[in-house]
């Protein structure tokens, strides 16, 4: 045997040796990057230059259909839906995205609309802003950058909203959804424009801050007297609920401990084990009561359907139950329900609505509870009719009578 080996030449020993020790470092170099492919991804996603010098894609202009995803051509009597879409941009170029940027913009069109504006669609037309959204990346980080690029976001928002009100009439009901950076946005009108003012609080049926951390002590301070909404019919008030697997522990940290919510004075503030405001969309109440599958109405996979379309909803998919601000979800039976293996994925939002006809559900019947009230409000508070100008009448004192003549 020790012939045999001695019969090998050195070179092709040299050789083997090198091979093998080449082959493990590529496992080992394959094996890192796959337990650091968050990382690293994230790193890729990095625009690299300081917000201070980053010239902003071109602001949006609202009263023009450009600025629109959806808006209807002539605005009609029923309630409107002010809705603001979630991230759809990554990063890697810039810090917000362009509003005409292709993928961005197919991407809410094919999967955020179908999905998370429809299931409020029969309450009345949808109103949905394009907006120079935030990327991906600035959610990953508390850098300075990300918090300017958010609040850049936040003021495109705004504008829209203001355009919005003007756009319908001011005695028209309204209700705000916001989904993922879109509950952020969302947050700041409520906080800055609809707080403040008890004519815009009285017209809201509902706000939706769905898949966004909603700390409780914001209900107790920049909210004002807007209320969480406890149960199915409540109205003019608050609901909002942000959902995880059990085991996701990642996302379950993420929602509860580093993400950046709205402040009042136009800031972010990190969550940071708040307590955050959960509604059971199943249950359509605050509530930490479990609601079994057998009571969900339907999540659906609507990516791609258009609006007159609707997607066959799948019942009796999850259970869900509210724990420590969290809505903890059970896996969905159907794999079409089943989130995607992308990178970064518990920073995201599904490309589907799992309480896709729960929320429908609760939209309506909420309008329904809230219709009767404001127009018997309206018909007890008349509009009062424009002052009508009175000339000015000439003074004549009254003759003093006491002397008698």
């Amino acid at each position: 045997m020790a012939n045999l080996w001695q019969s090998v030449p050195r070179t092709r020993i040299a050789l083997w040796t090198i091979t093998a020790a080449s082959f493990g470092f590529l496992i080992l170099t394959t094996l890192a990057a796959w337990v650091l492919r968050d990382q690293i991804y994230q790193s890729l996603l990095d625009p690299g230059e300081p917000y201070q010098t980053y010239v902003l894609p071109d602001a949006p202009d609202y009263i023009e259909n450009t600025a629109w995803y959806a808006r209807p051509a002539e605005p009609s009597t029923s309630p409107a839906v002010f809705f603001v879409h979630g991230t759809t941009y990554p990063g890697g170029s810039e810090w917000n995205a362009a509003i005409d940027a292709e993928e961005p913009s197919s991407l809410v069109i094919e999967e955020q609309l179908p999905n998370f504006a429809a299931p409020f669609s029969n309450v009345g037309d949808i109103y949905a802003p394009r907006y120079r959204q935030a990327a991906l990346y600035t959610f990953m980080s508390l850098r300075e950058d990300g918090v300017a690029a958010r609040l850049t976001a936040a003021a495109d928002v705004r504008r829209a909203f203001a355009a919005f009100l003007n756009s319908i009439a001011d005695d028209t009901p309204f209700m705000i959804v916001g989904v993922g950076q879109g509950g952020l946005h969302a947050l700041a009108i409520l906080t800055e424009d609809v707080a403040p003012n008890p004519e815009l609080q009285r017209r809201l049926i509902t706000a939706y801050i769905l898949e966004f951390p909603l700390p409780l002590d914001l209900l107790q301070g920049s909210l004002g007297e807007m209320a969480a909404c406890e149960m199915p019919d409540d109205y003019r008030c608050v609901f909002s609920f942000v959902s995880a697997l059990s085991d996701n522990d990642d996302r379950i940290r993420f929602l509860t401990e580093r993400t950046m919510t709205w402040a009042s004075g136009g800031t972010l503030e990190r969550v940071d084990g708040r307590g955050l405001l959960c509604v059971n969309p199943i249950l359509g109440a605050r509530t930490t009561d479990y609601a079994p599958a057998r009571l969900h109405r339907g999540g659906a996979q609507a990516s791609g359907f258009r609006e007159s379309a609707s997607p066959a909803a799948l019942p009796a998919q999850t259970g869900a139950q509210c724990t420590d601000g969290v809505l903890m979800t059970e896996l969905p039976r159907s794999r079409s329900l089943h989130r995607p293996g992308r990178l970064t994925e518990f920073y995201r939002l599904p490309p589907f609505n799992l309480f896709y006809e729960d929320l429908r559900s609760d939209a309506q019947l909420r309008a329904a509870a809230f219709l009767p009230v404001f127009e018997s409000e309206n018909q007890q508070a008349p509009q009062l009719s424009p002052p009508e100008e009175i000339d000015d009448v000439p003074f004549r004192p009254i003759p003093d009578r006491s002397d008698g003549n």
